[in-house]
């Protein structure tokens, strides 16, 4: 319970409808936030052009010295593209989150009529908008700089990116509520998670690289899943299904999951009367 309201309160605050309004209301505060920084705006254009420029030119490189690799080169930089559209979809949900943290606003907040899944939405949609603005301009940077683009995998594409950004939308409700629960010094879950599942998402080399005993683990990744069909799609022009519904079941359980304790966590720091005590 929210020090300071009483019971019959919190009922009545409990039977306001839905409302998209809030919903816009959040997203607006959001989007001024970014707005009057523009660090915050630099730096989601800073780190996917940079690691476009630095794979792209390494790829360039091996090109134009390896006939295997050859093949490769719109494979890396694709696999490139991808990974940041996932660690940016995760981190675009936690950085909104982190900021009402920083601000120690979550108890202002929540004396409003807003409600804990309005919010979660509107923070969803921020994470939409954060991809891309980070995403869009390194992919249209690649084309004239490498002469490769990224959406000549048309609705593959498409398929590829719904399920990165499920799995990052499923990381950041579970950091989020890690957050909740143990407060500002688990705060770095938000940049160190993703990477941790970076090798077994064989983002740059196929499944079979690694070890035997491994591989049923990263099968249980749903960006592993992404990468195998990316590599299907640009080496034998063939989108697999199989790969795609199961990315697609493993979202789900995640998401639902992640949904999950994020609630929790939120009930539980509300309970606690944490809301109004974490901050810088």
């Amino acid at each position: 319970m929210i020090p300071g309201i009483d019971t019959a309160t919190i009922r009545r605050l409990g039977e306001i409808p839905f409302s998209p309004a809030r919903i816009w209301a959040m997203l607006l505060r959001y989007l001024y936030i970014l707005r009057s920084s523009w660090p915050r705006t630099l730096e989601l254009l800073y780190w996917p052009t940079l690691q476009m420029l630095i794979w792209g030119f390494m790829s360039q490189f091996l090109y134009q010295n390896s006939s295997y690799v050859a093949r490769a080169f719109g494979v890396l930089l694709a696999a490139v593209m991808l990974w940041d559209l996932l660690f940016r979809s995760q981190l675009g949900l936690s950085i909104s989150f982190l900021e009402e943290m920083w601000a120690r606003n979550l108890g202002q907040l929540f004396v409003s009529p807003l409600r804990p899944y309005e919010w979660l939405l509107s923070l969803l949609a921020m994470s939409v908008i954060r991809v891309t603005i980070g995403i869009v301009p390194a992919a249209l940077l690649a084309i004239p700089l490498y002469h490769y683009s990224i959406f000549d995998m048309g609705l593959s594409l498409v398929a590829f990116l719904v399920v990165l950004m499920a799995m990052g939308w499923s990381l950041g409700l579970a950091i989020c509520a890690g957050i909740l629960r143990h407060g500002m010094g688990a705060e770095s879950l938000a940049w160190t998670v993703i990477f941790a599942l970076a090798p077994l998402s064989c983002v740059y080399y196929p499944i079979t690289t690694l070890p035997g005993w491994l591989q049923p683990v990263a099968w249980a990744i749903p960006s592993t899943h992404v990468f195998e069909g990316m590599r299907a799609v640009m080496f034998q022009h063939v989108f697999r299904f199989d790969y795609f519904f199961g990315a697609v079941v493993l979202d789900i359980v995640y998401l639902v999951a992640g949904g999950a304790l994020f609630f929790l966590a939120f009930r539980d720091a509300r309970r606690r009367g944490a809301l109004t005590q974490m901050g810088e």
